[in-house]
């Protein structure tokens, strides 16, 4: 894997340019399900990546969100790659620049390395343990190493979707008073948001997101020293899977160690006052 770091780097650029290129064109647009859709753009890069990654690790695992085939990869005793084509599918149909292509690599159950690559900033975040660190690159200036660290203080802003501020924004509101909600689209754009300073946490609430969509974000929080977690203080796992949709079963908290240790019991009480917060 090593040895193909930059080249992951270049194909997720060429892919995300021509995400962009083709949004410009105009996109066919199909549903797949309530609130989901996808795109000429998420197949022909669905494709393009699987193809790429297939030739490059032969002996790997390969998931894609469009390739349903592909889900039955999973789960694999040696390496996985899972690939998300365009993550915020919402915010690429709208026109808004939160997308992004993503890259989860997972060491048996584990996630160890990602790339989140925004295409509308020409920026690429990727590392893990198993990369040694996370860096940044922007366009084609060099990589930089980043350093990132809990903020001293709280920033006062957490990282959540719109449907769930309107469900469970006040009962956060308990805990967080005076608190401000932003989103930012893509899951990946939402989990940087934290691990670079700017926002307290992440929570998302619906229980709808997936393997590809975690993997790669996750291996940066937590090569970070971020936590990801359930708001019993479990961490989020790979091995319980929805089996079908390799959806999360758990809800996610993403957040440094000392806000997690602080508020997490306070904010599962308040939140298991919201009528079905613990369906599944």
């Amino acid at each position: 894997m090593l040895n193909r770091v930059r080249d992951i780097g270049h194909l997720l650029r060429e892919a995300g340019q021509t995400a962009k290129a083709l949004r410009q064109q105009g996109l066919q647009i199909a549903k797949k399900g309530p609130d989901d859709f996808v795109t000429n753009a998420d197949r022909l890069l669905d494709q393009r990546l699987g193809e790429q990654f297939r030739a490059w690790f032969p002996e790997d695992a390969i998931v894609t969100e469009e390739n349903l085939d592909s889900l039955q990869a999973w789960p694999h005793g040696g390496r996985t790659w899972a690939i998300d084509p365009i993550d915020g599918t919402s915010e690429f149909l709208s026109g808004s620049p939160h997308y992004a292509v993503m890259v989860g690599v997972l060491a048996g159950i584990k996630p160890v390395a990602g790339w989140v690559y925004a295409p509308e900033t020409d920026e690429l975040v990727y590392g893990g343990v198993a990369l040694g660190g996370l860096y940044r690159q922007r366009g084609s200036e060099p990589e930089i190493r980043l350093q990132p660290q809990q903020p001293p203080t709280l920033t006062g802003k957490i990282v959540l979707s719109g449907k769930d501020q309107q469900r469970y924004g006040p009962a956060i509101r308990e805990v967080f008073p005076n608190v401000e909600y932003y989103s930012v689209g893509s899951f990946g754009l939402k989990v940087l948001e934290v691990i670079e300073g700017r926002a307290d946490a992440y929570f998302y609430l619906n229980r709808r997101v997936k393997l590809w969509d975690t993997a790669g974000p996750f291996a940066l929080a937590r090569c970070a020293g971020a936590l990801c977690c359930d708001f019993e203080g479990q961490p989020i796992v790979y091995d319980r899977l929805e089996r079908t949709t390799l959806a999360h079963q758990q809800h996610v908290w993403v957040g440094w160690p000392d806000t997690i240790g602080t508020y997490r019991r306070d904010l599962a009480r308040a939140l298991a006052t919201v009528p079905h917060f613990q369906d599944p």
